[in-house]
Parts: structure tokens; sequence; C-alpha cells
């Protein structure tokens, strides 16, 4: 039998499941209820989604990330008539990882913008908005934004609010990315409602699958307007859970007591350990402090195989020698401490 790893920095998705999601899991597991939704732990989600921003919201699960930022871009390019042209980062999951499913799904054109850090900025939107009116060219409909992004920076809630402005202005509605949408709002003190109510946002793909669930995703609508068809999307897309209550009850228990916001304050702080622990180290090179939960960092690949040993690893860049080590809710110091070592102990290559 081939033994699992004690602990990996390639993804928060490699982590476990949290014992208290586990434990909704079993609850949801006794007796018998309704399909598709109807039943009480749906129910329950539904209402802490609610309190969570602080005002009735349209809350609609499925099954995965993909499937979830499908189900959104639907919604809001089906609100926009022709307007079926997406904005995104370069580096945005829905135009780099999700193989085409915006596309070939939903229909839409993804126009991906060029960032130096991750981050779209006002004026790029403005410049792609330029074509609006002209017949010749996709019309562009939507905004999709990623928060904390691909490259483990983060928006600041006016940085949202600017883009949110912009795209208003243009009649383009701003879809959020939320994969780790809870690492965002640990960062920024536990604020959710500056970077999403407040900032304009219309939808979010908001994940729980990163942050101590088993599976499972929530798209919430802050615009009304948005969820009209998303029953019938979701259907569509194979996005419709028949035992929706397993997805249901974990969210339930994430975002009870604040859960989700301890699990990703966590991982956020590993991240920092991680970091301060290895500025030392003098065969690695980190040029910017995490932001959140994912440090990267220049190593050559001689020294990043030698610390494969110790953990798994992503490449993110491999032409600068960029690797990414990302922190998770169960990332505990001793573990921060066992990599750091081995990193200590290697020596810069001539």
């Amino acid at each position: 039998m081939t033994s699992v790893p004690e602990f990996s920095f390639a993804s928060d998705n490699a982590a476990g499941v949290h014992p208290a999601i586990m434990e909704s899991l079993a609850e949801a597991n006794h007796g018998s209820t309704l399909a598709y939704g109807y039943d009480p732990f749906t129910a329950r989600a539904d209402e802490a989604f609610n309190e969570v921003f602080g005002r009735q919201v349209d809350t609609y699960y499925a099954w995965n990330g993909t499937g979830a930022n499908v189900l959104a871009l639907a919604c809001s390019t089906m609100a926009n008539g022709a307007r079926w042209t997406v904005l995104c980062s370069e580096a945005s999951h829905i135009h780099v990882d999700e193989t085409g499913a915006p596309e070939r799904m939903v229909g839409v054109k993804i126009h991906d913008l060029a960032t130096s850090d991750g981050k779209i900025t006002p004026e790029s939107v403005e410049a792609a908005c330029a074509v609006l009116g002209d017949e010749h060219h996709p019309q562009p409909g939507t905004l999709s934004l990623t928060q904390s992004t691909e490259s483990g920076t983060m928006y600041s809630p006016d940085e949202i609010g600017a883009l949110c402005e912009v795209a208003h202005r243009h009649g383009l509605f701003v879809h959020l990315d939320g994969a780790r949408i809870a690492n965002a709002t640990a960062a920024l003190g536990g604020d959710l409602h500056s970077f999403t109510v407040e900032a304009g946002v219309d939808v979010i793909t908001f994940g729980g699958t990163k942050n101590g669930m088993m599976y499972g995703e929530a798209v919430v609508f802050l615009n009304p307007d948005l969820a009209r068809p998303a029953k019938f999307v979701r259907k569509q897309l194979g996005q419709l859970p028949s035992k929706m209550r397993y997805i249901a009850a974990q969210f339930s228990a994430l975002l009870t007591d604040d859960l989700w916001l301890t699990n990703a304050g966590h991982a956020n702080a590993m991240a920092a350990r991680l970091y301060e622990r290895l500025a030392a180290a003098t065969a690695v090179t980190i040029p910017s402090p995490p932001a959140v939960n994912a440090v990267f960092a220049v190593i050559k690949p001689a020294h990043a195989n030698q610390l494969r040993e110790v953990t798994e690893f992503y490449d993110w860049d491999t032409a600068r020698h960029l690797v990414r080590w990302m922190t998770a809710w169960n990332t505990s110091s001793a573990q921060i401490d066992i990599f750091c070592h081995h990193a200590s102990q290697l020596l810069p290559l001539d």
C-alpha cells in the first residue's frame, strides 16, 4: 500500500477534512429526507449564508469549483443579452485551469487581460470596453475577478469597488471567483462585506473545498436578477446534487462560529511562518511576503527536487524557477519547521 504523505504544500485541495465537517456529514447521514435541496440541512445552510452576508441572498450549491464558476457565468451572461464576452485576468482559473469549460458549456468568449500581479486594473477594463456598440467585436458583458488571486495577491475593498464602478458603468456584471474567499476575508480582518456587498459584486463563487470541506462549492447571488434562471441552469450543467444535504450540511458547519475564518486565518498564519523561517535560507529567494496562504519562491530545480523529498509542491513558472508552497487549515508549525530545516541545509548552486 502506498503511504499517505503527512503533509503537502502542493495545494490546500490536498488537505484532509475538518473534524466538524466530518461530524456534519455524519449528522446528515441519519435517516431520510427529500432530495434536491428540499431538506432542513439546505434550509439551514441558506440561512447561514444570509447571516454571513447580512442580507437575503440566493445560494445554489454545486459539486465543484469549475461547475460553480460556469453556473455563475452562465447566469450573468444570460442576463446581459448578446454580451457574451467575459473579461478576466490572464492567470484566472476560468481561463487557464478549467479546460475551456465556460466556452464549451456556456458559449461565452473569454477575453483575458494582462496583469503584473494577477490583479486586473480599472484602466484595462476601460480599454476592453472601448468596443462596446461595435457589431464587429465581441461585446463584454461580465467582469470576473478572483479573490484571492491565483498569484497569491489580494484586492483591497477599494480596488474591487473601483473595478465594479467601471464595470457597472459600462453595463457589465461582476463575478467574483472566491475559491479562497475565506483566506482573503481573514486577511482583511474578517470584513467580507467591504469587498463584496459594499463594493458592488453581483455573484460570488464561494469556496469550501480548499477550506476544510470534503467537496462542494456555493454560488451566491447578491444581484437577484442574475439568480432567476439559476435553478434551471444548474440542472442543465450537471451541477444539481440530488443529495444536496451533504454539501449544505458542510457549509452549515463551516459557517458556524466563524470556522471558515478560523481555518483560513490559520492557513494564512502558517504561510507567514513559512516565509519568516525561510528568510535566511541561502538557496531560496522569496520575492514578497504572502498576502494569504500561498508562498512563491525562486529556487533552482536541483534544490526543488531535494525539497520534494520532504513534501509535494508545484512549479509555478519554470522559466523563472518559481515554485508555489501552499499552506492549509491543517498545516502545523511542526511541519513548517521540518520543511524549513531541510531548506536551510541547501547551499547555493554555482
